[in-house]
């Protein structure tokens, strides 16, 4: 089964690899130890500490996966665009009717959008991939389409 890589920044990495071992080392443990407490207590059937201990467990079992599939096809991306064209690890700051908006280009897990960390895949990153300052990007938005001048590209 081929995979996609998936874009991260060095950061972004540590930081999945902080929640990884804190769900593995902390929260799991938890969980046991609460399925094992609740357990104990009799009739599993009518027992809601044991049935929402269990869907705790599996909320924490779903993640953990999701964390170890990210870290495996993680595919390191270097902040910065050296030679001014957008892409993901760039910082773009585009102008628009509102005004300007600064936006950092990142992959699907470490997307922030109140950061102004927009995906690649988003309408904004993705108009705004390959583009240069003075490059002008049409953003298919809900409300109809957006148009955004590229000030700058770092």
């Amino acid at each position: 089964m081929a995979t996609r890589p998936v874009h991260m920044t060095a950061a972004g990495r540590s930081a999945l690899e902080a929640e990884l071992a804190e769900l593995e080392n902390v929260r799991r443990p938890e969980i046991v130890a609460r399925i094992a407490s609740t357990r104990a207590e009799g009739d599993l059937s009518e027992n809601a500490g044991y049935h929402q201990a269990r869907e705790d467990q599996s909320h924490v079992e779903g993640r953990i996966a999701e964390l170890r599939a990210a870290l495996r096809d993680a595919v390191i991306i270097e902040e910065g665009a050296p030679d001014g064209v957008a892409r993901i690890g760039a910082r773009v700051t585009v102008e628009d009717q509102w005004g300007r908006s600064t936006y950092f280009i990142v992959g699907p897990t470490e997307v922030d959008a109140a950061a102004g960390r927009i995906s690649a895949q988003s309408p904004i990153g993705s108009a705004l991939i390959g583009k240069r300052a003075g490059d002008v990007a049409k953003v298919a938005a809900p409300a109809g389409e957006t148009t955004l001048k590229v000030v700058e590209v770092s």
